[in-house]
């Protein structure tokens, strides 16, 4: 496992055409959720508080999406609804349904795929990020991330992902067995996911 504090775009410019099998990418989606306030409802806290950063005011540009799919063979691209032009038809697309009716948040979220599938649903509840204390405003949980790689990756194929956040995808890796490359531009959210793999590490080991 590889995993780098730099630009994803200096990441990517050092691999060969389609040296990665898979990409797994959740960039931002351009519409300002890269912190959030504190939420208590009936004295539990059901929101963590995230600093405002400004790194979510504006989603990749096609140089980014062009140099993503050069590296890779297929692609998992989370928010795509957000940048349907840098990208081909699919009907492979993915949809992650949270279990969260009432809230204001979104039910659900789009992932597109290039690989040759029927559009699926995955239904696992975000209440699995507070199991994992969140780290980052926009954290995936790690189940999300397994079904993705049970469903969509082989044995052996090497991973990228240029937006780690809070490394949920490396755990991922590290439990199903796949090597990973990735990288984060953010310095605080770079060491606490290198942290949390550690912590997660360390507690496989005891077991």
């Amino acid at each position: 496992m590889k995993i780098t504090n730099e630009d994803n775009m200096e990441l990517m410019s050092r691999y060969e055409d389609n040296h990665f099998d898979l990409a797994i990418v959740d960039p931002p989606y351009g519409i300002g959720i890269d912190g959030q306030k504190e939420d208590i409802k009936d004295g539990v806290q059901i929101r963590k508080a995230h600093t405002f950063k400004d790194w979510d005011n504006e989603c990749p540009n096609e140089d980014y999406f062009n140099e993503l799919k050069r590296v890779s063979k297929h692609q998992i691209i989370w928010g795509a609804n957000y940048f349907p032009q840098f990208l081909e038809k699919s009907k492979g697309w993915v949809v992650w349904y949270k279990g969260q009716m009432g809230l204001t948040m979104s039910d659900c979220e789009l992932a597109y795929s290039n690989i040759k599938s029927p559009t699926r649903v995955v239904n696992i509840h975000r209440t699995h990020i507070w199991k994992d204390k969140p780290i980052h405003p926009t954290q995936k949980p790690v189940k999300l991330y397994e079904w993705l790689l049970m469903n969509y990756a082989k044995e052996g194929d090497k991973i990228l992902d240029t937006h780690l956040g809070s490394g949920s995808i490396a755990i991922a890796c590290h439990n199903l067995g796949f090597y990973l490359t990735a990288c984060e531009l953010d310095i605080e959210y770079y060491e606490a996911s290198l942290k949390r793999l550690k912590q997660h590490q360390a507690q496989l080991r005891l077991i």
